[in-house]
């Protein structure tokens, strides 16, 4: 089974900075291109960023770009999301899927951006 754990969420201050990171198990990680995602509260779900298989040329959504930085290790089948000058607005929960299919989305990891 296709299994995406993300993890490293929780309580920041704006201007504060965060990692997070994506454990992807059940298929050949190096195979596909990437995706994290995000939902705030009573919001549709807003696309963040993708990284290519080899890492290359990641892209991001115009919200977050210049703040956002998209890397993923291969070998350690995990993606990551470093994040800094968080704005309140970044407060969503954060999935991380495979290629662009939301619907692939497991567990995500809450990220409050609150003073």
């Amino acid at each position: 089974d296709v299994q995406l754990q993300a993890s490293g969420g929780g309580l920041v201050q704006p201007g504060g900075s965060l990692t997070l990171s994506c454990a992807a198990s059940g298929f050949v990680f190096s195979d596909y291109t990437m995706s994290w995602f995000r939902q705030a509260p009573g919001e549709k779900p807003e696309w963040v960023s993708s990284i290519g298989r080899s890492g290359g040329s990641p892209i991001s959504a115009d919200s977050v770009k210049g703040r956002f930085t998209t890397s993923r290790d291969n070998a350690k089948n995990t993606l990551y999301l470093q994040m800094d000058s968080l704005k309140p607005e970044d407060t969503a929960v954060y999935y991380c899927t495979r290629q662009s299919d939301y619907a692939s989305r497991g567990q995500g990891t809450l990220v409050t951006v609150s003073s």
